[in-house]
């Protein structure tokens, strides 16, 4: 098949991975202190931007890395090893990467993927909260003579405070068409705020962003309906593979932990906490978990290699039957990771002793980072939406909204 430009279908992963993780293990070795004084990742942030890590999408022939999907989100999860707060921090710039990816060859597209090679990054400005009413948009675009404007407030602006571009769901004055507007932060109309306070996930930027009449250059304003097909499978696949590296950081802290241990109880079954056969079981299940859900993730990106791919075919059902499998495959990967993750960080103090409980060892980071991550789109309606396709054949929800209900009916 002949593509209209060059895909990003894969690159030697070992080669891409062993770029990337020095810069991990850095990442890492400030991942506690950051935890503990909630210190933003600002400089983690300017290292993986150095190294290039918000190109890997990009074709090799246009400058990038040309790394796969399942590449991606492999390197997603060692990242999120090292500091979960990291990919869902960069969530919206992988996104729209992809956008861009997704759309016909331009000089705008062109330009674009230079600013991502000379370090820009993308954050997020989409969800609105207060009184807003399920479907409503009330942050707005409006033309002008110089342009466009730009007015509203978003709150979870996850990485907005790193980014140089933020991009934000809006709703134009003049024909109430929804769009998706991408607006510099380098202005005085972009108020960005840390005053994100969730228990978890604590340092990925995800506070309030106030736009008044900020800039937006006629360019940079694109029709929703255009957007990437599989966008919900992607976003989704950010904070599983997210999960998968906190499932892997439990194995590696409980395994650490029951190495170095001293301490034994007068009722165990060995001199040592490391050949206490018990302790070795909670362990090797911690494992399994952790293996299972990496795979099961890294098995489910393959659906949304193919949807990308079936997006250049030229066939409107081969890209449809893509679509709706990796809609289907992010849905099951999400039951599976929401649920053993959460298992094994709770569970890893089994293996452990009351010290590790202690604020300076932060192992309870792992279950609140988790916790959190499990909350975007829930879980309790995936396995639903599942068993109704694989019942009755029904196509998943592409595209879901939140917000308020109608309001309750006068009481008799």
């Amino acid at each position: 098949m002949t593509y209209p430009h060059p895909l990003a279908k894969g690159t030697d992963y070992a080669r891409l991975a062993a770029r990337f993780r020095p810069v991990f293990s850095k990442i890492a070795a400030g991942a506690i202190e950051r935890e503990r004084t909630r210190t933003l990742p600002l400089e983690p942030i300017r290292w993986l931007k150095e190294a290039g890590f918000g190109t890997l999408r990009i074709p090799e022939a246009q400058g990038g890395h040309g790394a796969s999907l399942p590449q991606l989100f492999q390197l997603l999860t060692e990242l999120a090893e090292a500091d979960p707060n990291l990919p869902q921090a960069l969530r919206a710039h992988m996104a729209f990467v992809e956008d861009r990816l997704n759309a016909p060859d331009s000089p705008e597209r062109e330009r674009w993927f230079r600013r991502f090679i000379d370090g820009d990054i993308v954050g997020s400005g989409w969800t609105e909260i207060g009184a807003v009413k399920l479907g409503e948009v009330k942050t707005k675009v409006t033309p002008s003579a110089q342009g466009w404007r730009l007015d509203g407030e978003k709150f979870y602006s996850t990485g907005a405070l790193f980014a140089d571009w933020i991009d934000v769901f809006a709703q134009r004055s003049d024909n109430g068409g929804n769009v998706i507007a991408l607006v510099a932060t380098r202005q005085e109309g972009v108020l960005r705020e840390d005053d994100w306070d969730g228990f978890g996930q604590r340092t990925t930027g995800s506070g309030t962003t106030r736009f008044q009449q900020a800039r937006v250059e006629p360019e940079h304003v694109y029709d929703f309906a255009d957007r990437f097909r599989y966008q919900t499978a992607f976003y989704q696949h950010v904070l599983l593979a997210t999960l998968a590296g906190i499932g892997r950081a439990v194995q590696r802290d409980v395994a650490e932990g029951v190495r170095r241990r001293q301490r034994i109880y007068s009722h165990g079954n060995a001199a040592r906490a490391s050949e206490d056969a018990q302790v070795q079981q909670v362990v090797g299940q911690i494992g399994a978990w952790a293996y299972a859900v990496e795979s099961t993730v890294l098995r489910a990106t393959g659906s949304l290699q193919l949807a990308y791919e079936a997006h250049f075919s030229g066939d409107g059902q081969q890209e449809l039957q893509a679509n709706i499998l990796a809609e289907v495959d992010s849905a099951k990967a999400q039951v599976i990771a929401t649920q053993w993750v959460q298992r094994a960080a709770g569970e890893l103090f089994n293996a452990l002793g009351a010290s590790d409980t202690r604020a300076e060892k932060a192992l309870d980071r792992h279950w609140r980072n988790a916790r959190t991550l499990s909350s975007h789109n829930p879980v309790i309606y995936k396995a639903r939406i599942v068993g109704d396709y694989l019942v009755n054949g029904h196509e998943p929800m592409f595209i879901w909204q939140i917000g308020n209900g109608p309001d309750k009916p006068p009481q008799a």
